[in-house]
């Protein structure tokens, strides 16, 4: 907006129809002809809208007022989840992206991890579902340590934002919302919805569909209030109802309770599992206990377990509040003595990290630290889903948003949709005076917002180092495609290696059994190269050295992905900063099939904003093409020529990147009425892609204002 104007912005509703240039439209009761004197437009059916001046019909709980972006919320009461119905649903906070393959699974993970996401009351800046601009927000991507994700706040049903589940998803986690009653009022729920069967399972039911719409993967139930003789007796029954109906109808899918009512109703937190709290634990998938424990309690919980030693989640306040073992930057105190009993793990707040450090800037550094401190207690689990792999690292914000190694779109932002592929972060010490360290880093990048940095020194030791960057249990296609993307200092030379499973089940083409391989580097001339290069289509490298290779096995799994560096010149530590893009694995094969063209392009939801002399247009456009296929949609606009015939066509100019088939257009200034534009989406796949111009979506908007009188 415009911050010269004092004119106060007017909302209007749109009156939508579906017309061609030639019928009639009807306003009101009025049947008016709208005349297209010199409007240019294609013979495609138009979406014609009437401006209506008034509020807007759009929910607001779904809708920010002020801007009409979709936003993501919880539930507040027991009425708004009885009444939760698809009609009140946010179409906007469904999880595109189905939970990736990973090992080991989550169900023979012995020792689990959990992280509660609770962030200063949580909906802060991810409740913006198309993004939003933020210098320095709260992110998390060390997904390759953790099993289950857990979006906590205080409202009583809270609805993860989808921007989590699918950046949880990506990386194979699961991804729990919470629903909670406290103090007094939490108590009165308790009584009305645990009085009787059909009470708790009318819950448990609104529960489960909630979840299968939105596509997350569960539940912690918190009941911080105590409960009657006859609510508490229920209260075993409701868990095992929602248990039982989660894992018929959304397999995988996972119920925990909180530690705090026991067996007689009463809140006592129990800091274990045991006598007092072992029914509610036999009803569902595990618990999440207080953190106020000693070793002692640890030690206790064995006889009470059950043989489910991995269902205990034994919780870790990050922050230190109260009488606890570790915490802070200490928290790795805490989980070894967790996991030398064998037991899993839940952390509590870790932004923590973020909320204690004043400069913001240095989030990245801190946070790094802080899971470093973690790292010996967590396992790190493999991405096992099916090719194509590939990660241009990106974090899921940055200060620029970048595409081919140039800086796309200005200004800070903030979008988990956007996270790639998380590498592995750490910092190893060599021989002599050698170290090495991986990054992310948003100062210059391939695509997204960051790249990342492998950067050391090479001890006089060593001819080369090699950074692990993914563990991986990945099956390759008997003919791989690799692309490397990279910068690096002067006096190294940069190469993938990759690591294989067992000898003994994998081959390499024309060669001996190894574990250890480097692709074959292919030359511009090669017949995949050219297939890659006319799929990406124009792009200048501009300082980025792109390595195509190709890797011929038979029967392999993929198990690691290295950067190996090696010095040039004489044996001497050599300092050295090599940036990676983008690391693509393909099935070659796949170079050659047919991309898909954008299907049903629909406009509606709209609203009109005036502030001023500008009018702003507000609109919902979806689409049909299969989500997981590609990596973004990038939305464009462009007025059509008229109404004066002399005024030509405007250029297609790019609104935003969307990651799912389905964006809201907010704020767009047009041309007053009467006006024709067109909206246009553009597929970019998962490999980076672009689809042929002719297989773009498009939908024309023609408008005129209200006629009175």
């Amino acid at each position: 907006m415009d911050g010269a104007l004092t004119t106060e912005p007017i909302q209007a509703r749109s009156s939508r129809k579906r017309k061609s240039n030639s019928e009639d439209v009807t306003v009101g009761s009025k049947s008016n002809t709208l005349e297209h004197s010199g409007l240019d437009h294609p013979g495609q059916e138009l979406v014609h809208e009437v401006i209506k001046y008034g509020a807007s019909s759009l929910p607001v709980k779904h809708y920010d007022p002020d801007t009409t972006e979709p936003i993501s919320s919880g539930l507040q009461d027991l009425d708004e989840l009885l009444s939760w119905n698809l009609s009140k649903a946010n179409p906007f906070n469904v999880a595109t992206v189905p939970l990736a393959i990973r090992e080991p699974s989550l169900a023979s993970t012995p020792r689990r991890t959990l992280v509660s996401h609770d962030m200063m009351g949580g909906y802060l800046e991810d409740r913006f579902l198309q993004g939003a601009e933020s210098e320095a927000p709260y992110v998390f991507y060390h997904w390759q340590y953790i099993d289950v994700f857990n979006y906590f706040s205080h409202n009583m049903v809270t609805i993860p934002p989808a921007v989590w589940t699918n950046a949880a998803h990506k990386h194979g986690v699961i991804v729990l919302g919470t629903f909670i009653t406290e103090w007094t009022d939490g108590g009165k729920m308790c009584e009305i919805f645990l009085k009787d069967e059909e009470s708790y399972r009318a819950v448990a039911d609104r529960l489960f569909q909630i979840s299968h719409y939105y596509g997350f993967d569960g539940w912690l139930i918190n009941i911080e209030n105590t409960l009657s003789e006859a609510a508490v007796k229920n209260a075993p029954l409701f868990l095992r109802y929602l248990t039982d109906q989660m894992h018929e109808r959304l397999p995988g899918s996972m119920v925990l309770w909180y530690d705090s009512v026991v067996e007689n109703g009463e809140l006592k937190w129990q800091n274990e599992l045991n006598k007092s709290n072992s029914v509610f634990f036999s009803a569902c998938d595990g618990i999440f206990t207080n953190y106020n424990w000693t070793e002692q309690n640890l030690e206790n919980m064995k006889a009470d377990a059950e043989g489910r030693l991995a269902d205990i989640f034994v919780g870790v306040d990050v922050f230190a509040r109260g009488e606890v073992v570790g915490g802070k930057l200490e928290t790795n105190k805490a989980l070894e003595m967790i996991r030398k009993h064998d037991l899993s793990t839940a952390i509590f707040a870790p932004g923590w990290v973020y909320e204690s450090i004043p400069d913001k800037a240095g989030f990245r550094q801190a946070q790094d630290k802080f899971w470093s401190l973690l790292a010996d207690f967590l396992y790190v689990h493999r991405y096992s889903s099916p090719l194509p792999f590939v990660s241009s690292f990106c974090q899921g914000f940055g200060a620029n948003i970048y595409w081919r190694g140039k800086n796309e779109v200005d200004g800070s932002w903030f979008n988990l949709d956007a996270q790639q592929l998380q590498p592995l972060y750490y910092r190893d010490t060599l021989e002599g005076e050698g170290w090495l360290r991986t990054r992310g880093c948003p100062e210059d990048a391939w695509s997204g917002g960051s790249s990342l940095v492998v950067e050391g020194v090479i001890p006089s030791t060593l001819n080369k180092v090699c950074a692990r960057i993914f563990s991986l249990q990945l099956a390759l296609s008997t003919r791989a495609f690799v692309a490397l993307i990279y910068k690096t200092s002067p006096g190294v030379t940069v190469a993938l290696e990759l690591k294989t499973s067992d000898a003994n089940l994998c081959t390499q083409t024309g060669a001996s059994v190894t574990s250890n391989v480097q692709p074959d580097v292919l030359g511009e001339d090669h017949q995949l190269v050219k297939q890659f290069s006319e799929s990406c289509q124009q792009w200048n490298p501009d300082g980025w050295t792109v390595r195509c290779s190709q890797l011929q096995l038979k029967g392999c799994t993929l198990r690691d992905v290295c950067v190996s560096v090696q010095r040039d010149g004489a044996l001497q530590d050599t300092p050295f900063k090599c940036r990676v893009g983008e690391i693509m694995i393909l099935d070659a094969d796949s170079l050659s099939v047919p991309l898909l063209s954008v299907q049903t392009v629909q406009v509606y939801d709209v609203v009109w904003l005036r502030e001023g002399d500008k009018l702003h247009l507000n609109a919902t456009l979806s689409w049909e093409y299969p989500a997981q296929l590609v990596r973004h949609f990038l939305v464009y606009w462009r007025r059509l020529r008229g109404p004066d015939p002399r005024v030509p066509s405007g250029k297609l100019t790019l609104i935003a990147r969307a990651y799912a088939p389905r964006f809201r257009v907010t704020e767009l200034e047009v041309q007053e009425a009467p006006g024709l534009l067109e909206l246009v989406v553009e597929p970019v796949t998962r490999e980076g892609f672009r689809v042929p111009e002719s297989q773009w979506g498009r939908q024309s908007v023609s408008y005129s204002e209200e006629r009175t009188g």
